[in-house]
C-alpha cells in the first residue's frame, strides 16, 4: 500500500477547522436547519439542537478525528491500523468503510441539488424573478428540476469544477479554497443578514427562533436533531476521519471540534436570520420545506428595495456552501485513490469525479420520471418511488446512523485508554466525560434515531 498521501500535514491547526467547516457548511446550514428549525416549533428545537451538538455531535467528531490521527491513513486503513494496535479484530475497518460508502452515495444526488442551486445564481441575477408571480417562480423551479438535459449540465459544471480544485492537491487545493470560500460566505452571509433584519420582520424572526416553546417538541423533534447534527457536521461519513491523519501530534483535538462546531453552528443561526425576517415580513411558511428556499424566498427577495441583489447574494452564497462542502468531500475518495494506488492527485480527482457524475445519472433520471429509474419498494417502513430516493433512505437513514454508532462503541469500549489518553491529552476528567458520551449517550441517541427510521424523513427530501 502507498502511503505517500498520508504523509501530507495541514499547514496550521486552523486549517483543519476551515476545512471540515466547508465541508459541514453547506444545505445542510442554510437551507436545511432554518426550515426544520420551523417545522419543530423554533427556540425550543434550537435548544435541543444545541444539546445534540454538544453532548453527541463534538464527542463523535473528536472520536473521528483521534481514529484519523492515530492511524495517519484514510478512512478504512487508519480503522485498521487502531484496531490492530487494540489487539481488536480486523472487522472494525468497517468503521471507516461504511463512512465512506455513505459519504460517496451522498454525494452522487448532493451534487445534482449543487446544481440547482448554481442554476439559480444567473436566473436572479438577470431578474427573473423582480416581475414574476407566484406561479411564474414554481414554474422555473419544476424546470429546473424535471429538465434533463438541464440538470446534466450543472451537474456536470460543478463536478468538473470540484475536481479540478481537488487535483490541486490538499494544500494548494482544498486548504487554499478553504481559506479562501469560508471567509467570503461568512461576510456575504452577514450582508443577507444585514439586509434581511432591516428590511423584515427581525422581531418575530427572534421570536421564532430564540422562544422557546417546548408545547412543539415530542420525542420525534429530538431525533430529527440528532439526525441533522450528524448531517451538517459530516460526521460518520469518514470525512473528519481523513482530516485528521492530516492533523499534527501537537494540535488539540478537543479544541479542533469545538471550533468547528461553533463554526457550523453559529453560520446555521446567521442563515436562520437571514432567511426568517424576509419569510415573516411577507406572511410566507416558515415550514414550507424546500419550497421555501427555491421559490418563496426569492419572490420575496425580488419586492424588496435592491430586491435583484440580494437574492443573487443570497444564491451565491448557497453556492459557495454546497461548493465547499463538494471540495472537501471529494478529497476524501481522492486521498484513498492516492493511498491505494499511488495515483496523482489530477488522476486521482479525476476518477472520484467521473464516478459521482455517472451515478449522479441515477438522482437525474429519478427526477426526469424515466421509467427505469421508478421503483416500488418499502425499506423499513419508508415508501421508496424512485431509485434517488433508494439511494437517499440507504446513506443517510441507514448507513450513518449505523457508521457514527461504531464509531462511539469502538472509540468508547474498543480502544484502549492509553491510546485514547495519548492523542486526546491527559485531562482526566475531560477524558472521562468524552469516553462516557461515547460510551452510553451516542449509542443510546443513534439507536433510537435509527430504530424510528419509519417516522423520519429524509434529510434532503427533494
Amino acid at each position: 500500500m502507498d502511503v505517500i498521501a498520508t504523509r501530507q500535514r495541514w499547514t496550521h491547526s486552523y486549517a483543519f477547522v476551515l476545512a471540515a467547516t466547508a465541508s459541514a457548511v453547506g444545505l445542510g446550514n442554510i437551507w436545511k436547519f432554518p426550515y426544520i428549525l420551523g417545522q419543530n416549533g423554533g427556540g425550543a428545537f434550537l435548544l435541543i439542537y444545541l444539546g445534540c451538538i454538544a453532548l453527541i455531535g463534538i464527542p463523535v467528531m473528536m472520536a473521528e478525528v483521534m481514529i484519523g490521527r492515530r492511524g495517519r491513513r484514510s478512512p478504512g486503513y487508519a480503522a485498521l491500523a487502531v484496531a490492530r494496535e487494540s489487539h481488536a479484530h480486523d472487522t472494525w475497518t468497517l468503521v471507516g468503510w461504511i463512512g465512506i460508502l455513505a459519504l460517496f452515495l451522498i454525494m452522487t444526488f448532493y451534487v445534482v441539488v449543487a446544481g440547482w442551486v448554481f442554476a439559480y445564481i444567473p436566473q436572479a441575477a438577470s431578474g427573473a424573478f423582480a416581475s414574476a408571480s407566484p406561479d411564474d417562480v414554481s414554474a422555473t423551479f419544476q424546470a429546473i428540476t424535471t429538465s434533463g438535459s438541464g440538470m446534466l449540465f450543472w451537474t456536470t459544471l460543478a463536478i468538473l469544477a470540484t475536481s479540478a480544485v481537488v487535483a490541486l492537491g490538499l494544500r494548494r487545493g482544498l486548504e487554499r479554497w478553504a481559506g479562501w470560500l469560508m471567509p467570503i460566505l461568512f461576510l456575504l452571509l452577514l450582508v443577507t443578514m444585514g439586509s434581511a433584519m432591516i428590511m423584515g420582520d427581525l422581531s418575530q424572526a427572534l421570536g421564532f427562533m430564540f422562544y422557546p416553546d417546548f408545547s412543539g417538541l415530542d420525542g420525534h423533534s429530538i431525533l430529527i436533531a440528532v439526525g441533522h447534527a450528524f448531517f451538517t457536521m459530516t460526521l460518520a461519513s469518514g470525512v473528519l476521519m481523513m482530516f485528521g491523519a492530516y492533523l499534527p501530534q501537537q494540535t488539540s483535538i478537543a479544541g479542533t471540534a469545538i471550533g468547528v462546531a461553533i463554526a457550523d453552528t453559529l453560520i446555521a443561526l446567521i442563515a436562520g436570520l437571514a432567511i426568517f425576517p424576509i419569510v415573516f415580513a411577507y406572511g410566507l411558511n416558515p415550514a414550507a420545506g424546500p419550497g421555501l428556499m427555491f421559490e418563496a424566498l426569492p419572490l420575496a427577495l425580488s419586492a424588496i428595495p435592491a430586491g435583484v441583489l440580494l437574492a443573487t447574494v443570497f444564491f451565491v452564497v448557497l453556492g459557495i456552501g454546497v461548493f465547499s462542502t463538494m471540495i472537501a468531500n471529494v478529497q476524501v475518495f481522492v486521498h484513498l485513490l492516492r493511498e491505494r494506488f499511488g495515483m496523482h492527485p489530477a488522476g486521482a480527482a479525476m476518477i472520484s469525479g467521473l464516478a459521482i457524475w455517472g451515478l449522479s445519472l441515477i438522482t437525474i433520471a429519478s427526477f426526469t420520471d424515466a421509467e427505469w429509474a421508478q421503483i416500488e419498494l418499502t425499506l423499513l417502513g419508508r415508501e421508496l418511488p424512485t431509485l434517488y430516493h433508494l439511494i437517499e433512505h440507504a446513506s443517510i437513514n441507514i448507513l450513518l446512523p449505523i457508521s457514527g454508532l461504531l464509531i462511539a462503541l469502538f472509540a468508547g469500549w474498543v480502544i484502549p485508554n492509553q491510546i485514547a489518553a495519548s492523542e486526546m491529552g491527559q485531562w482526566r476528567i475531560t477524558h472521562s466525560v468524552w469516553r462516557t458520551l461515547l460510551r452510553y449517550l451516542a449509542p443510546a441517541a443513534l439507536l433510537g434515531l435509527f430504530w424510528q427510521l419509519s417516522d423520519l424523513s429524509g434529510h434532503l427530501p427533494l
